[in-house]
């Protein structure tokens, strides 16, 4: 009598590479937010949910309902860290 044991499905692929891996949409607005203030995010990115009356819970709702604006913080984000490095390797002693 042989029982076929099921195989476990396959893990998901790791994503060494992909700085957005294993980070919230609210991490990435705070670190925004943080960075650029909700008038720099605004003036970056104009969407009301920045611009007028801004928290982080109307910009997770909006953000999670309109793909193209995700799209942009993900993008702004990912210059931030590229302008961050950028600074860091240029200063000496860092």
């Amino acid at each position: 009598m042989a029982t076929d044991t099921p195989t476990p499905p396959p893990a998901p692929p790791t994503q060494p590479k992909n700085p957005l891996h294993g980070l919230t949409l609210e991490a990435i607005v705070t670190a925004l937010v943080a960075q650029y203030g909700w008038a720099g995010l605004g003036e970056r990115i104009p969407v009301r949910c920045f611009t007028s009356d801004p928290s982080i819970a109307s910009s997770l709702k909006f953000l999670r309902k309109t793909p193209w604006a995700r799209d942009k913080v993900e993008g702004l984000y990912l210059f931030m860290l590229r302008d961050i490095r950028r600074q860091s390797a240029g200063t000496p002693g860092v």
